[in-house]
């Protein structure tokens, strides 16, 4: 078991804030595995690197006897979290919440340990409140710390409309932990006020206020701007080995150690040394090729690592399937078949269900080799599914 000292040191690492860290180191001292909360709204079909900060630390609370408790926020993700936004967000459907979230829980155990996690939703309690029990919680906050936010404040100065349901996200996401009774919280810098809120009414519930932790927000193989597949400057942990490869030993020489912090799982002594090893003139690619090698160990395993620069930045072959092709297994869900827009939204080689779209009308799919239309639908089986040029998936299709 690690000492109060070496625990801390291990959460602090890649830390923005923590809020409180005395109370933190309390509740260390307890003994007692503490809850650790990380909510993710299901809004996208696939995680990139920069989701996975927040999952490497859920990781090393595990490592320490923690329990971790992986929130899919499947009630709050029909709302859309207002963070950062100009516009309200278009609520998603129960449909796109669900099929997305079960492709969250394939991917999250790449990283997380599954005999240690629980996966939670939080629709289990928010789908039970009835209208007097909403209107109740509402009360517990004014409009005006609301337009505290710097999100609000600046649309409600730029006379742009703020939806009231925008304002029951934070209520929601803080009620969550009232609900988790959470010792800790996970977030990033940007959902300070969110976390917060957790806060706030843990004490108006009478629970001790939970520890909140702010993950920096990583920046995209640009160095400039955050991870965003918007931007195109990400790297999907579905992403083809030799995409990766490609892609991570592209990045600009000056993120390599801000890399190496939030996403290796290497000590910091070692990161250290290579550090060092770079001062006394190792060629810099050779240190972002090993980090390439240990991602892609992560979520393709260590035979895709090993070849990875031999399919990297290859336009796929007609009828070669690339080493490291990712096997992905995809359920029905009772259904006798599932249309292939779905389920290249689903697994991640389109970004989302407009992208899909897009590529099944303009012929950029492949199913075993063949071009499809957007009528086709697959049952149960195995397929070769291919969407564009790069991204290629040998699909298991399962009852």
């Amino acid at each position: 078991m690690s000492s109060v000292d070496e625990s801390l040191a291990l959460i602090k690492r890649g830390a923005e804030e923590i809020l409180v860290e005395e109370e933190l180191v309390k509740r260390l001292e307890s003994g007692r595995p503490l809850k650790i909360k990380a909510g993710f709204d299901p809004t996208a079909p696939d995680l990139h690197l920069g989701h996975t900060v927040l999952i490497n630390k859920l990781r090393q609370f595990q490592e320490l006897g923690h329990e971790v408790l992986f929130l899919i926020g499947d009630f709050t993700g029909m709302i859309g979290d207002p963070t950062g936004k100009s516009a309200t967000r278009p609520p998603l459907t129960e449909e796109q919440v669900a099929a997305n979230a079960e492709t969250y829980q394939q991917q999250v155990f790449k990283i997380l340990d599954k005999d240690k996690t629980k996966i939670v939703f939080n629709s289990e309690w928010m789908g039970k409140m009835s209208a007097a029990d909403m209107i109740k919680l509402a009360g517990k906050q004014t409009v005006a710390r609301m337009l505290e936010r710097d999100d609000f404040k600046k649309r409600y100065k730029a006379e742009q409309s703020i939806s009231i349901h925008e304002f029951l996200y934070p209520l929601v996401q803080g009620y969550d932990s009232v609900a988790m009774t959470a010792d800790v919280e996970l977030g990033g810098t940007d959902q300070k006020f969110n976390l917060l809120m957790g806060r706030e009414l843990q004490k108006s519930e009478g629970q001790d206020p939970q520890t909140i932790i702010m993950m920096p927000l990583l920046e995209g193989l640009d160095g400039v701007n955050k991870m965003s597949k918007s931007l195109d400057n990400y790297v999907g942990i579905t992403d083809a080995p030799g995409v990766m490869f490609t892609k991570i030993v592209s990045m600009p020489d000056t993120m390599i150690w801000r890399y190496y912090e939030l996403l290796s799982f290497k000590s910091m002594d070692e990161i250290v040394g290579l550090k060092q090893e770079m001062e006394q003139g190792r060629n810099p690619k050779e240190i972002k090729i090993e980090l390439a090698r240990e991602l892609i160990a992560r979520f393709h395993g260590e035979e895709a690592a090993a070849n990875a620069d031999k399919g990297a930045g290859n336009i796929i072959k007609e009828g070669e399937l690339p080493e490291g092709t990712p096997e992905i297994e995809v359920e029905l869900d009772g259904q006798d078949d599932l249309p292939v827009s779905a389920i290249i939204n689903r697994t991640g080689l389109a970004q989302n269900s407009a992208q899909a779209k897009d590529m099944l009308t303009n012929g950029r799919v492949k199913v075993d080799w063949e071009v499809i239309d957007a009528k086709c639908r697959l049952s149960v089986g195995e397929y070769i599914i291919q969407a564009g040029k790069k991204k290629i998936a040998r699909i298991m299709l399962k009852e």
